[in-house]
């Protein structure tokens, strides 16, 4: 049963990644450093209050930058490497408990993280479209809350955590189908 909840919370903490790197790293590096959750090394490294601080001035700096028309477009384009490598780390940090090779547990949180991240990449052009850049500190904000809570969720309740996942994909996909108009055959 621990393996089970163990790739259950992999799963979910690196979907949370790839919406928002630096949320889940803050929360499990702050339940390891306060003995609430064992990271196995070198993960455990997470924890050291230097890197949280660094992890915490990024997290602020992207928080703010992600609202801001234009600076959003750069964070994403960063994100691609800085999410999907922040879903690896956190993939092979909780599947320490389970008889995973590490290899294989950053690539699986590679493919978590980069997928979550790659569809929140095309929804929100959708969002810059439909509200002229408006709506996408709206957007920005939900996407900052669904990650918190995704990692609470991967973190308590991983089952909850995966449900929210597969939720997440399908409302991406419905939106992202709704607003990119029919196809036409070729």
């Amino acid at each position: 049963m621990e393996l089970f909840s163990g790739l259950l919370s992999s799963l979910g903490l690196s979907g949370a990644a790839g919406l928002n790197a630096y949320i889940p790293l803050l929360m499990v590096g702050a339940l390891n450093h306060f003995g609430v959750m064992h990271l196995a090394q070198p993960y455990d490294m997470i924890s050291n209050p230097w890197v949280m601080l660094v992890v915490g001035l990024l997290g602020v700096l992207d928080f703010v930058g992600d609202k801001i028309p234009g600076v959003d477009h750069a964070l994403h384009l960063a994100g691609g490497f800085i999410n999907t490598a922040a879903g690896a780390v956190l993939f092979a940090a909780q599947t320490g408990v389970a008889d995973i090779p590490p290899a294989l547990s950053l690539v699986l949180g590679l493919v978590v993280a980069g997928g979550v991240h790659a569809t929140r990449t095309a929804v929100r052009p959708v969002a810059t479209a439909t509200t002229a850049g408006l709506g996408n500190p709206v957007v920005s904000a939900v996407e900052d809350v669904s990650s918190l809570l995704l990692s609470v969720l991967a973190i308590f309740i991983p089952v909850l955590a995966v449900l929210a996942l597969v939720v997440f994909a399908v409302v991406a996909y419905r939106l992202y189908a709704r607003f990119r108009g029919p196809r036409r055959a070729l």
